[in-house]
């Protein structure tokens, strides 16, 4: 979203910005500013593959477009390289949190992997604090400029590809209550199921330690299957693959009805919480199946049939994006309006790692702010 730049709805009197939100899905390394980027690469001596921040910017948002997640997670080596010092991860974190509140958001989760973070003397809880440090301080900057009260959460993620889920596992249940709510693993699906990390997912359910699983994005069916089963994922990431779940039965439209099937079912039944992306997952392929346009996301199919939808940007900076930006491609693609809105903040907010009564605070706080703008 370009500076200045209002998104507006119901009759161009509310700018979707200052609606009240709610982030689950949107990952520390893929929500650096593109200037933070160029001016840690200098202190690092780290090499980027554009002079500045203006062309490093759409750098990422062509890299990253390529219909392949795989290719879209190459672009991760270059923010990753500059995030390997204490004082780099608190600065990145706190203007994650900055930008978060800016684009109206109350409470978010920010997921990363602390593994990725090592290759400068860092230890696993000396990233997990400095990250802490840098969120800590991004509320207080955006409490301070702009009175804007924001909550912010660390999830812990283990990348698929490594050996270290056990490992990441105990982290997060260390820094417990200390800033970390959930556990999640990220990276390729394909050849890297959840049953390949069966020892943590043991260990976190033994603790009772909340879990999200990225599932049914590069994977279909099978994928959320193992999330829920070997995972005991309370929510999918992305879980667009859902959709391969459910058949519909008729000649034409008029007469079409929907079957899910018994994982799709069990998902809506069970409220579990999908968080998708839409840019994300047109950039990545994970709705060619269905489409190449926004309009083809099986986001409104998902919604309509009521499960639990809510709505992410995945990698801000991947997909040149934000909360508002993807409401307002939501709202184009399947005209939806402010009473949508607070249902996507809302699910949100319900399927967040909070406390129950913190969960209620925050959906009153939603309510409140949605009741305010359609006044």
């Amino acid at each position: 979203m370009s500076a200045g730049e209002k998104f507006l709805i119901a009759g161009g009197r509310v700018d979707i910005a200052d609606l009240p939100k709610v982030s689950l899905h949107d990952h520390l390394d893929g929500g650096l500013r593109p200037e933070t980027i160029v001016e840690l690469a200098e202190e690092a001596g780290v090499e980027l593959p554009a002079p500045d921040a203006a062309s490093l910017g759409e750098w990422f948002r062509d890299s990253a477009d390529s219909g392949s997640l795989e290719s879209y997670l190459d672009t991760f080596a270059v923010t990753i390289s500059v995030m390997q010092t204490r004082q780099a991860l608190s600065r990145v974190a706190r203007e994650f949190v900055v930008d978060l509140a800016t684009d109206g958001v109350i409470y978010g989760e920010v997921r990363w992997a602390p593994e990725q973070h090592l290759e400068r003397g860092l230890s696993l809880d000396d990233a997990v604090e400095a990250v802490q440090e840098g969120i800590e301080q991004g509320i207080e900057d955006a409490r301070r400029t702009t009175g804007h009260d924001i909550r912010v959460s660390q999830i812990l993620s283990a990348m698929r590809q490594a050996d270290r889920s056990l490992e990441i596992a105990e982290l997060a249940v260390r820094w417990r209550g200390r800033g970390v709510v959930a556990f999640d693993i990220a990276g390729p699906e394909e050849g890297f199921p959840p049953s390949r990390m069966l020892d943590a997912f043991d260990y976190l359910a033994e603790e009772w330690f909340p879990v999200t699983v990225h599932a049914g994005e590069d994977g279909g069916i099978e994928s959320i299957r193992g999330a829920l089963l070997d995972g005991r994922a309370l929510r999918i990431g992305h879980g667009v693959g859902i959709a391969h779940d459910i058949d519909f039965e008729g000649e034409d439209d008029e007469t079409q009805f929907v079957s899910l099937g018994t994982i799709s079912q069990w998902v809506k039944d069970r409220e579990v919480a999908l968080e998708l992306a839409p840019s994300s997952n047109l950039q990545t392929g994970a709705i060619s199946h269905w489409g190449e346009d926004l309009a083809d996301h099986p986001f409104d199919l998902l919604y309509q049939l009521g499960f639990r939808v809510t709505v992410n940007t995945d990698n801000r900076l991947m997909s040149g994006t934000s909360i508002t930006q993807e409401l307002s491609l939501l709202r184009d693609a399947f005209g939806y309006d402010l009473s949508d809105f607070e249902v996507f903040q809302l699910n949100a907010a319900a399927a967040s790692f909070l406390s129950v009564e913190d969960r209620e605070d925050l959906a009153d706080r939603i309510s409140d702010g949605f009741d305010a703008a359609g006044r």
